[in-house]
């Protein structure tokens, strides 16, 4: 199932300890793999594993089931990383916790002909995970970080294949780097040196709690909201972005100017491959508003710490 429950989830640890699992074996994308490293954890936990992993974002203490990963769609990275999203309906929360090395898989297959029969859709909200990812964590700190050049490359890689993948969905090399580079933009390298913003992810899972919606989608559609509303706090990384990674051509045009026009150049790619750009596709309404914001969790990573009032400013503006 997408955007896997807590109910799954006690489903899941259940199944594993009647059968003595040995081996959890994730066949799939992103929900897949978060919802497997969740059962690994949480089957021998004592306590209820929603408070403690997913409301007191407690580190595992007990016996932990080894996971490992075969990928058919990619977009998380989570076949490389501790990650695990868990979608509460009842208390309408959808709540990532990042586990440390020991959670990690212990191996993982990647194979790019095995994500080639996944529908564009969920191709192409893959591949905007991916972009988000690398720039929440680009969005962060003012110090001359060699991870913001790795970041540039790999947006500049993931930019190119997109648009090729989009044209022909069986390319080989497009898929393959695709790949690649979502497994490298949240496998924790890129973060080394930065404070990292993640506040898209956040307004995106609260919105995902909400409507069920793909996630890729979720941040797509509040993205270049959000980045107009924190882009005056940061206008030399903005520039920087417009630069470096869309070629904007900055003579005779202020910094303002060079940094809009990055972001229309994104929301111009944004919409040729397809994602869904405003929440009310997604479902999204006005009486939604306040929940969405209260269920946001609040990280203070970024250039501007928001405040619930901005977060339903952002909604407005995503709609």
């Amino acid at each position: 199932m997408p955007n896997p429950t807590v109910e799954k989830l006690y489903e899941g640890c259940k199944k594993a300890k009647e059968n003595n699992v040995d081996l959890i074996l994730a066949v799939g994308g992103g929900s897949v793999c978060d919802y497997s490293k969740a059962v690994s954890v949480s089957t021998y936990c004592e306590e209820d594993p929603w408070d403690k992993y997913f409301l007191r974002m407690e580190d595992v203490d007990n016996k932990i089931i080894p996971v490992g990963c075969i990928l058919t769609m990619v977009g998380t990275g989570s076949e490389m990383n501790g990650g695990s999203v868990i979608t509460n309906h009842d208390s309408k929360l959808k709540i990532g916790h990042v586990f440390g090395d020991n959670v990690f898989p212990k191996f993982s297959i990647l194979n790019p002909e095995e994500t080639f029969t996944v529908p564009k859709y969920q191709m192409v909200s893959g591949i905007f995970d991916i972009m988000s990812h690398i720039l929440e964590q680009y969005f962060s700190g003012e110090d001359d970080c060699a991870s913001d050049y790795i970041m540039e490359g790999m947006l500049k890689s993931l930019i190119h294949s997109a648009e090729v993948a989009v044209e022909n969905p069986l390319d080989y090399e497009a898929r393959s780097n695709i790949m690649w580079i979502s497994t490298w933009a949240l496998n924790t390298m890129v973060a080394k040196g930065k404070s990292t913003d993640w506040m898209v992810h956040m307004i995106g899972q609260s919105i995902g709690a909400y409507t069920d919606a793909t996630h890729g989608m979720t941040l797509s559609a509040v993205s270049i909201p959000y980045y107009k509303h924190i882009m005056p706090y940061a206008m030399p990384k903005f520039k920087r972005y417009a630069v470096n990674v869309w070629n904007v051509n900055p003579d005779g045009k202020d910094d303002k100017q060079v940094a809009l026009e990055g972001l229309e150049r994104m929301e111009e790619f944004m919409r040729s491959i397809g994602v869904v750009m405003n929440i009310s596709e997604l479902g999204v309404t006005e009486d939604m508003f306040s929940g969405i914001a209260d269920g946001t969790f609040i990280m203070n990573g970024g250039y501007k710490v928001l405040d619930k009032d901005e977060i339903i400013e952002i909604l407005k503006e995503s709609m």
